[in-house]
């Protein structure tokens, strides 16, 4: 008998990773751990080694695709799946930059996860139908269909983490808090991004960012 494929699910809302967690044992697919940041999803797929990491986008701690990077250079063998309610071309180009297998968007059922598994499994590659009317998959691999140049574009990575803590009302000290960062780099950020965007309050700063599908409305 083939032994079940091996899934750990880093997710910080414990109710999603709970649930989720559960469908795929009832499917036959072994979770060996699930944790609720990014920094314990890379220490624990290097412990375990397992065949794919499930990685939300959008958690506490080390940046999502800095974890992703670092998974795929500790643990070659382990596929990531992206898990998430955003599906910005930002966010899908960088998710294609660090080499993940797959790119789920949260409306999808949790059947959807475990075809992603055992697409990647078999060698392939699983994007959600919103994410995949953006891409093109061929011979030459998977690419966006046309690099738009957008205001979002332009931001760096840390930036666009900064908006997205914005966007939920937190303030620069709690943001600080969260990216273990100084109040004054934080600071530094939000005045590059109002700069680049042509933006000049935090307000317009949190419409933006839930225009751009970089932050739930």
């Amino acid at each position: 008998m083939a032994r079940p494929v091996t899934v750990l699910l880093a997710d910080d809302h414990s109710l999603v990773r709970g649930s989720l967690a559960s469908w795929l044992r009832n499917s036959g697919i072994s979770v060996v751990s699930e944790v609720g940041n990014a920094d314990a999803a890379v220490t624990e797929a290097i412990r375990l080694k397992p065949d794919v990491v499930v990685l939300d986008i959008d958690m506490p701690g080390l940046q999502c695709f800095d974890a992703a990077r670092a998974i795929r250079a500790r643990c070659p063998g382990t596929r990531v799946l992206f898990l998430s309610a955003f599906f910005n071309d930002r966010f899908i180009e960088d998710a294609l930059r660090v080499e993940a297998s797959g790119y789920i968007t949260k409306g999808e059922p949790p059947q959807a996860v475990v075809q992603a598994i055992h697409a990647v499994m078999s060698g392939g590659v699983y994007f959600s139908p919103e994410v995949q009317s953006r891409l093109v998959i061929d011979g030459g691999g998977v690419r966006l269909e046309h690099a738009r140049a957008t205001r979002s574009s332009t931001l760096t990575t840390r930036e666009v983490e900064v908006l997205r803590y914005v966007a939920r009302g937190m303030a620069k000290k709690e943001i600080a808090a969260t990216m273990h960062l100084s109040v004054k780099t934080i600071d530094n950020h939000c005045t590059s991004l109002m700069n680049k965007l042509d933006i000049h309050d935090r307000v317009e700063l949190a419409r933006f960012a839930i225009r751009e599908g970089l932050a739930e409305p």
